[in-house]
């Protein structure tokens, strides 16, 4: 309604001035040589505006002529970018469907009507990837890493690709320009130290491990590879202080203070050791220290104090005992083990040469014979153990040999 009063008021403007001309007389005059041409002054105004009019007009028309190619690419850009859009979703559908076949003809229909964008060169790979294609994964994530804005993605993607086949050297490669692309991805530093463990590069594993990492194990195992015996000491005192209850690094660190002329400070280290986890392997070591057998069973009580029913306690008092002659008291820590119900195979074992120690090898043979027994219906001992894949090892090692895992391998009891 408003437009319909707008034209009107335009209209009877327009009348209005019309009838104002033609009220003010004269004339217009055009002479050129012989040629004269005479026009009211009211028609001559109103000759002028028509020819505006149609001048502008013909000006929008050659106008809108010169921009309908334009107008025409436009066109089609939409109409080619909602197709894309449309094959695009196709493909998602089709990639969350497990069908990779459709998911790859889908991406290849999106590509070549919208071109290689990101996200289409990111669902362009891994479609590749489901397909089994990884050749085309890797030039999709190529072409994708070669643009600036989306750099990252492709070098995640050929990181996986990478840790997949077991590359560990390009992986390490693609791991660090990734993180100079995006410096604010934490999860990168777990990558690399995980790239590097599987290298077997120890000093650069535990520079990228974070604080929940097993860094006591990767110190230990960096010690082991360092050449530089000062660095060497610092790594291993770093795997006694990150995990006092690590034995191999418990035992590392106190046979470098032994070495280094530190007798005091390495008993301290066992000590605390001891305490933190008790194993056989630092009770070895300290009871290397002193061959007296009667000195010895005092250095096991003094080392047992803060644990005295933990089992390796009560086996190590025992065998110390027996080896001074002191059957009744290796009898007694024994029977004290079995009470508790958690007595291994070497507490009947051992109970077994204290029945032949006492009694002789003919007169013990019926009840070493029962403790056998009992021995074969009980657990089996601690042993070093991968907690990956569960296999067993006569010692520890930073890498499992079995699954490759690094930092995996504990002192625990195997399975019966």
């Amino acid at each position: 309604m408003r437009l319909v009063l707008k034209l009107l008021l335009v209209l009877l403007a327009g009348f209005a001035g019309v009838m104002a001309l033609m009220d003010l007389g004269g004339s217009v005059e055009i002479r050129h040589g012989d040629l004269w041409i005479g026009l009211p002054l009211a028609a001559g105004i109103l000759a002028a505006a028509l020819g505006f009019l149609l001048l502008h007009a013909l000006l929008r028309l050659w106008s809108w002529l010169l921009a309908w190619p334009a107008r025409r690419r436009l066109r089609l850009e939409r109409q080619h970018r909602a197709e894309g859009e449309l094959a695009l979703t196709r493909a998602l559908v089709a990639l969350a469907a497990g069908r990779a076949e459709a998911a790859r003809i889908e991406v290849t229909r999106a590509r070549r009507l919208m071109g290689d964008s990101p996200q289409l060169l990111l669902l362009a790979a891994e479609a590749a990837r489901a397909e089994g294609d990884e050749a085309a994964a890797t030039e999709a994530f190529e072409a994708l890493a070669a643009q600036p804005e989306a750099r990252f993605l492709g070098l995640r993607g050929l990181l996986r690709q990478a840790e997949a086949r077991g590359d560990w050297d390009a992986a390490r490669e693609i791991a660090a320009e990734a993180q100079s692309a995006e410096p604010s991805a934490e999860w990168l530093r777990a990558e690399r130290s995980e790239v590097a463990r599987r290298r077997q590069d120890w000093g650069e594993a535990l520079a990228f491990s974070g604080a929940d990492g097993p860094r006591a194990a990767l110190s230990l195992a960096a010690a082991l590879q360092e050449k530089d015996p000062l660095r060497a000491a610092e790594l291993e005192r770093q795997a006694f202080l990150a995990e006092p209850g690590f034995a191999p690094g418990v035992i590392a660190h106190a046979s470098r203070l032994l070495d280094t002329g530190h007798p005091r400070r390495a008993r301290g280290v066992l000590q605390q050791g001891w305490n933190a986890a008790p194993h056989p392997g630092i009770a070895e070591l300290l009871l290397g220290l002193d061959t007296d057998r009667i000195r010895r069973v005092r250095l096991v009580e003094e080392l047992t104090r803060h644990t005295p029913a933990h089992p390796e306690s009560r086996l190590l008092r025992a065998r110390i005992a027996f080896e001074a002659g002191l059957t009744g008291r290796a009898r007694h820590e024994l029977n004290l083990w079995r009470e508790t119900g958690q007595a291994d195979r070497r507490c009947y074992a051992l109970l077994g040469e204290v029945e032949r120690a006492e009694h002789g090898p003919d007169a013990a043979r019926e009840r070493e014979a029962g403790w056998l027994r009992e021995a074969a219906a009980a657990p089996v001992e601690p042993v070093w153990r991968c907690g990956h894949c569960g296999a067993e090892h006569s010692a520890w090692k930073p890498l499992c040999g079995a699954c490759g895992t690094a930092g995996a391998i504990t002192w625990s009891g195997a399975a019966r």
